[in-house]
């Protein structure tokens, strides 16, 4: 049983079944049916739920009984593979995992008595989810179809998008117990030779018992080192994906994920969307640098107030400071402290909102806004300009919703370290902050470009957002980027 992966499939029928069953536990799904045909004694290998049976009826079961008699299981084998069409896809086994894993992937194996080897066909109809819109990555003039589960189906979204055979898609298993099918996406003209090479090298150092989500995939696609904003991205929607296979990227897709991986992945991308190229260029322009501050507020906002008002009360004019001096003398707590109570209390009804159901997330939403938020503004417990300057630094977070892990400590971090030192600690974390970014890089390339290093092409599309006519003759990649 240990070393079942390595062993060859048995010519010996009945010694051949005792061993699928020994191997699969007697599992109830494990579903083996023997007949004959040809005049030779056989067996068709199947797992419940797993295929279509209309599917298997029509083009596997009514054509394989009407073989007429053939001479042994070889010859049997031969009519079948040479003479009959009974699925396009038809691999074939010759080891116990190779069939094992066909079956558990919904295809009919057929094993003959005195043939070590299994001829496997295509007839999967398990059940799935239907193409819809992205819940994470919302639009307004792109297109609504989102990845699923079925990393088959995604590549045929792909597939639809790109249709010229420069886009390859390599199939292959990872997981010793999952066995997940993973598919690398790329355009053979446009990848830089060097990065295939080397994502290749960290895909082969992957040895996880399973993979159930990105998570699993992006520590080995990385370089390991500490960084605060992840150098590879994910993506929810085909149209995405394609634009960064055609700049050059890679593309990976995970069975049961409705995610793609993206590598490598550039900062500025994260405040990109899809309608910034459906919009007149201006408006798309002025939408992006929205993007940026809104960025900056969410993540310095809450800090920069407490610092001003414990050390710098100088920078503000006479009214405001008595209006902050009037509303903070009711508080209880320091301005430290609320503004942190005030921050970990949100991050919780967020995740509560996030974990229970619909139904009941929204009335956590509605309770935790106009209940408790009112009710620790009235009893003093909280100030009212430090709740709406909370407000406003959660909210601008939202506009980058990618980077909002990120955001959410960087926004603790940079209070802490105002509270504390004042603008000389938030200045000090600030030079931290950008020289861990400016270091981060994959494979060579810079997460920073092309602010850092400065590529004076890459500003059409990070500064401002130019129009089609001036960037369809710049044939972009990010091999550009490449140091």
């Amino acid at each position: 049983m240990q070393n079942y992966k390595e062993l060859t499939i048995i010519p010996d029928l009945k010694i051949n079944i005792r061993k699928i069953k020994e191997i699969s536990g007697n599992s109830s799904d494990v579903m083996i049916n023997e007949f004959i045909t040809g005049d030779i004694k056989c067996a068709l290998i199947c797992c419940e739920g797993m295929l279509s049976t209309a599917t298997i009826t029509e083009l596997i079961l009514e054509p394989i009984v009407n073989i007429e008699k053939q001479k042994d299981s070889h010859e049997l084998f031969h009519y079948i593979q040479n003479f009959m069409l009974m699925s396009t896809d038809r691999p074939v086994a010759t080891e116990y995992d190779t069939l094992f894993r066909l079956i558990h992937s919904g295809f009919a194996v057929l094993v003959a008595d005195g043939m070590n080897k299994a001829l496997a066909f295509g007839v999967q109809g398990y059940a799935v989810r239907s193409i819809s819109e992205p819940s994470s990555e919302g639009n307004i003039m792109g297109s609504h179809e989102g990845f699923v589960e079925v990393v088959r189906t995604n590549m045929s979204l792909i597939r639809r998008r790109i249709k010229s055979p420069e886009l390859v898609m390599e199939l292959f298993t990872k997981g010793d117990k999952s066995r997940t099918d993973l598919c690398l996406c790329y355009m053979k003209d446009r990848v830089p030779p060097e990065l295939l090479k080397k994502i290749h090298d960290s895909l082969d150092n992957i040895k996880l018992e399973s993979i159930l989500s990105t998570g699993y995939i992006r520590p080995f696609v990385e370089n390991g080192n500490f960084e605060l904003f992840s150098s590879t991205g994910t993506t929810e929607r085909p149209d995405v994906l394609c634009s960064k296979l055609i700049e050059g990227r890679i593309g990976l897709l995970i069975d049961g994920v409705p995610f793609s991986i993206v590598i490598p992945k550039l900062f500025c991308e994260s405040f990109q969307t899809l309608d910034d190229y459906a919009f007149k260029p201006y408006y798309a322009t002025f939408i992006r640098w929205i993007k940026y501050l809104g960025f900056l507020i969410s993540i310095l906002l809450p800090a920069v107030y407490t610092a001003i008002v414990i050390y710098h009360p100088e920078l503000l004019n006479s009214t405001m400071l008595m209006l902050l001096v009037e509303a903070e003398q009711q508080a209880p707590l320091s301005i430290l402290t609320e503004s942190l109570f005030v921050l970990l209390m949100y991050e919780i009804i967020r995740e509560a909102g996030i974990r229970l159901p619909k139904a009941v997330g929204g009335a956590v939403s509605i309770v935790s806004g106009l209940i408790i938020g009112d009710a620790a503004v009235d009893s003093g417990l909280i100030s009212t300009p430090l709740l709406t300057i909370t407000a406003l630094s959660v909210i601008s977070g939202f506009v980058v919703p990618e980077l909002n892990d990120t955001m959410v400590i960087l926004r603790i971090a940079f209070l802490i370290s105002g509270g504390i030192f004042g603008l000389f600690g938030i200045s000090i974390l600030a030079c931290a902050v950008l020289v861990n970014i400016c270091s981060t890089e994959d494979y060579g390339f810079p997460y920073t470009a092309p602010l850092s290093p400065f590529k004076t092409a890459g500003m059409d599309d990070t500064a401002i957002r130019a129009g089609f006519p001036e960037m369809q003759s710049r044939n972009f990649t990010v091999e550009e980027y490449h140091e």
